[in-house]
């Protein structure tokens, strides 16, 4: 096969295919028949590949639906090269059901996996927590005899992840083979796995893994590792241990620092051994150096970027409680990345933090409160700005107008609404976005009297509203039975020079056709057709839906029927002729079929192969049949072979 042809038919196809949809659906099907059968590229395993790599790489459902319809085509059979082109879609996607499912398929065809797709196999399985999977394939890369392959922060993030994630044995069986191999470690690879490792391991264990990662890595950051280590066994309420291992681990080229010293004095006192706290301390003014809080911030950063947020919780814990110094773009990561899993400890972060006078980022701020939100801890945050806004964190017009942002995203209106008045009670005028944040969280908790009250209030301050402002009072109005009142603001707007958008239309015909209102929903439509034609026919598909949910009709074909006759608008015409067979009116379907036969003949043909599409997922197919065998019937030859399968098919036994 030419590779010049084949390149150019994925490109062409993959074309076709994307411009209908990035998820497979039958009409993608019709597509593939219609363009294979006329062309002189066959349908081959290379060909999906070229399709799937690189134009569908990152269209992962795509991808998947083209893999799974090839494989039901007569006399086909997947290979190699097809199966890597889908892994590496499948990679990219971070979704793991889809990439185990193709994995058990390969290997029930005995498709073996070549060398390069292992790494981001591997990354997307640590991506979404599937240690064991991630684990899995790992061995398997090594026992395949692709050593030579290994990735050394890949082979790190899998040992960081299997001992940070309490696969122990695993993580060890993992680091054995590294060091085999000579694989370089890391602080986070070797770090992580060996902190949880002297939690239920001998400490002299403990120890020789210590030295033996010294001998592989002589560079590995050894005032790290013992603060790692001793945590461990802290944590594990083993604190003779811990202290005996601080001097066995600065024998070992490991000197610990003044970071874990004091956990394990702190350790001692929570224990009520104070003599022991007391040399410990002692011992660490006579051993112990000042920790490189830039080596810690390098290692925090790496840790985040590993999603190891359990160990950054930990590390944080115990910079805070030691007050040792640290600055404000660690302490912001430290509150933005631990708030995801431990959101209370972030706030404990923050409110350290706060004692020294120093404040977060309006980022970390934002990302922290949401956060808490989704935790369900929206009392936390409301406290936390309260504490905030004492110390005068919210001087601000940002500052102010993030907050009413927060409250009113967490549904505390009420508090939301108070900051307003703080805001102008401290010299601050509200802005439109300002208002646009209440206004939003008062539509989705179905507030809509207090909502109107709240769009005079702007108008009596001299805050006129904005697209999104309207956007949100005319869907709400729209949904909630008031769309006359949704009308009325829409000419108010239109009066105001602000132009409505799609969603806009979208609500407000729905609305009224809802309400049986076909008349004005028909005038809202025309209007935006002298006003803006494509936007018009970006709702057409949507108008003729609600005029057909409506029962009209008669106002949908004629809707349709007085459009220019160059308009493309196939899928409109599909709408209306399937709500008429649902509706049982086939004659109705038949009249307008002639019209468009005798009208737009060229879009005949592409209505048929979306009603056919169609048949599958109809619960009832006899009267859409019916309309077919007429629409057959007045001449549709361009696609042949696709009605004579149809017809010897379904068709025919119908």
């Amino acid at each position: 096969m030419n590779p010049t042809n084949l390149q150019s038919t994925a490109r062409n196809l993959s074309r076709a295919l994307l411009s209908i949809s990035s998820h497979w659906d039958p009409s993608h099907e019709q597509i593939l028949h219609s363009f294979l059968s006329n062309q002189t590229t066959p349908l081959s395993p290379p060909l999906i590949a070229s399709l799937i790599d690189p134009h569908l790489i990152r269209h992962h459902r795509l991808s998947l639906g083209l893999f799974n319809w090839a494989s039901r085509q007569p006399n086909f059979t997947h290979t190699q090269t097809s199966y890597a082109s889908l892994f590496k879609s499948l990679s990219f996607s971070r979704h793991p059901k889809p990439l185990k499912s193709l994995l058990r398929r390969a290997r029930a065809e005995n498709v073996r996996l070549g060398p390069s797709l292992y790494a981001p196999i591997i990354s997307t399985f640590l991506a979404c927590g599937g240690t064991s999977d991630a684990a899995s394939m790992f061995d398997e890369m090594c026992e395949r005899g692709f050593s030579v392959e290994l990735d050394p922060k890949l082979c790190n993030s899998v040992l960081a992840a299997l001992g940070g994630d309490g696969f122990l044995e695993s993580a060890k069986r993992v680091f054995e083979r590294l060091v085999f191999y000579g694989t370089q470690l890391s602080e986070i690879g070797f770090g992580v796995f060996v902190s949880r490792y002297s939690r239920v391991a001998e400490l002299d264990e403990t120890l020789g893994l210590v030295e033996v990662a010294k001998r592989v890595t002589p560079g590995i950051n050894g005032s790290i590792i013992a603060f790692l280590v001793i945590s461990g066994l802290c944590r594990a309420e083993r604190f003779d241990e811990a202290w005996r291992a601080l001097e066995e681990l600065r024998m070992r080229e490991c000197k610990p620092d003044f970071i874990a010293y004091r956990v394990v004095a702190e350790a001692f006192k929570s224990k009520a051994q104070l003599e022991e706290a007391h040399r410990v301390l002692k011992q660490k003014r006579k051993r112990g150096v000042a920790p490189r809080m830039g080596d810690y911030k390098a290692f925090v950063l790496g840790l985040v970027l590993e999603g190891r947020i359990q160990e950054v919780s930990e590390l944080g814990e115990a910079i805070m409680d030691g007050d040792f110094p640290i600055d404000d773009e660690l302490m912001n990561v430290l509150i933005e990345s631990v708030s995801s899993v431990y959101p209370e400890s972030a706030v404990s972060f923050c409110k350290n933090m706060m004692k020294k006078e120093r404040f977060p980022t309006m980022l970390a701020l934002s990302k922290m409160s949401s956060n808490l939100c989704k935790h369900g801890k929206t009392e936390d945050m409301c406290d936390l700005f309260r504490l905030l806004s004492s110390k005068g964190y919210f001087s601000g017009f940002e500052r102010y107008n993030l907050m009413i942002s927060l409250l009113c995203k967490a549904g505390r209106v009420r508090e939301g609404y108070s900051m307003i008045k703080e805001m102008r009670k401290n010299g601050f005028c509200p802005s439109v976005v300002t208002y646009n944040s209440l206004m939003e969280a008062l539509c989705r908790e179905d507030l809509l009297r207090p909502a109107k009250r709240l769009w005079d209030e702007m108008f009596a301050n001299g805050c006129s509203g904005n697209l999104e402002t309207y956007n949100t009072l005319i869907q709400k109005l729209s949904e909630t039975g008031e769309a006359e009142e949704a009308q009325r603001l829409f000419h108010h707007m239109l009066q105001n020079k602000i132009v409505p958008d799609k969603s806009i239309y979208d609500a407000l015909i729905k609305g009224l056709c809802r309400e049986a209102k076909t008349n004005d929903a028909l005038d809202v439509f025309n209007d935006c057709v002298r006003q803006e034609f494509g936007l018009a026919l970006s709702i057409l598909n949507m108008l003729i839906l609600s005029l057909c949910e409506a029962g009209d009709f008669k106002a949908a074909s004629k809707t349709l029927c007085d459009l220019p006759p160059d308009v493309e608008n196939s899928a409109s015409h599909v709408i209306l002729l399937k709500s008429l067979v649902d509706a049982a009116d086939v004659n109705t379907a038949i009249n307008h079929v002639d019209w468009i036969r005798e009208n737009s003949d060229w879009k005949f043909e592409a209505i048929s192969t979306q009603l056919i599409a169609s048949l599958s997922t109809c619960p009832d197919p006899e009267p859409l049949i019916q309309l077919l065998r007429v629409m057959h019937e007045k001449g549709v030859v361009s696609d042949a072979g696709l009605w004579r399968d149809l017809f010897d098919g379904p068709l025919a036994v119908c």
